[in-house]
């Protein structure tokens, strides 16, 4: 079921991540921003749509925001270079599908197509709009969560999609995936650059769960750092969304700040 954020903008959430995906109205189609994470839910949403998908756009490399359907239709699919780049990497080698297939949560595994998985072209470095005939779609890229993660700010519609971050469901997930990066300072920069564009914003749709408005958007970056510096300075972070106060169901993400306490906390 599609719910309305503005005009022109509506959301598509799945049951099991309370995953979004983001639907804009253009003057010949919609841009499809993180299509979804089953193949049941993709076709309900196409089948939901009034007009055709010309364009989509996946806000970074995680196996749960590249994914599509053939009922989706064949419209190019957009992401950063960098996003291209490694699932360009992860398709070449040989028996990534079996791979990819056994990162699935076991509830889905099965209900998950992926034979359109990753197919996502890269937009030249620099890129600072959605190429689409539809509202102006600014593209906010910055190196929070994963590699070529971007943020779209819609303008006229004053909706931040914000990937993987401002969630009232998950704490911030920090990636680290060789050892070499600073996630902490990365994961800073990424809400620096959120913050940045606060003031254009009315709403915010996060990767996973509700949609934020008002004063809401500004809480919601603060929540978030807040979190990342008491993750480095080794406190107990005062967080809704673990500890005892977590969301019913949601007791879980309380094991990932304990896996990130432990890599990202004072000594690490």
């Amino acid at each position: 079921m599609l719910t309305q954020v503005t005009e022109d903008v509506l959301v598509h959430r799945s049951e099991l991540l309370q995953n979004n995906t983001v639907v804009v109205r253009g003057a010949d189609g919609v841009l499809l921003i993180d299509a979804g994470i089953t193949g049941d839910e993709m076709v309900c949403l196409a089948n939901d749509l009034r007009e055709p998908v010309v364009a989509g756009f996946s806000t970074h490399p995680d196996w749960d925001h590249v994914l599509w359907h053939a009922a989706l239709g064949d419209a190019p699919r957009y992401g950063t270079t960098r996003c291209a780049d490694r699932l360009r990497e992860l398709r070449s080698k040989a028996g990534w599908k079996a791979r990819a297939a056994e990162a699935l949560p076991p509830e889905i595994a099965g209900e998950t197509p992926l034979d359109l998985f990753g197919l996502v072209t890269g937009l030249p470095a620099g890129t600072t709009r959605i190429p689409w005939d539809g509202p102006e779609v600014r593209i906010i890229e910055h190196p929070a969560h994963s590699p070529g993660h971007a943020a779209l700010l819609i303008e006229d519609q004053r909706v931040l999609v914000a990937g993987d971050m401002l969630s009232d469901v998950f704490v911030p997930m920090l990636d680290d995936p060789d050892g070499t990066n600073d996630p902490v300072e990365e994961y800073l920069v990424g809400l620096r650059r959120l913050d940045d564009v606060a003031d254009e914003v009315d709403a915010v749709v996060p990767g996973h769960g509700s949609v934020g408005r008002g004063d809401e958007v500004r809480a919601r970056i603060e929540l978030d750092r807040a979190y990342v510096h008491a993750l480095r300075a080794g406190a107990t972070p005062g967080d809704p969304r673990i500890g005892p106060s977590v969301k019913p169901g949601w007791e879980w993400v309380n094991d990932i700040h304990e896996g990130q306490r432990l890599r990202f906390g004072p000594g690490h």
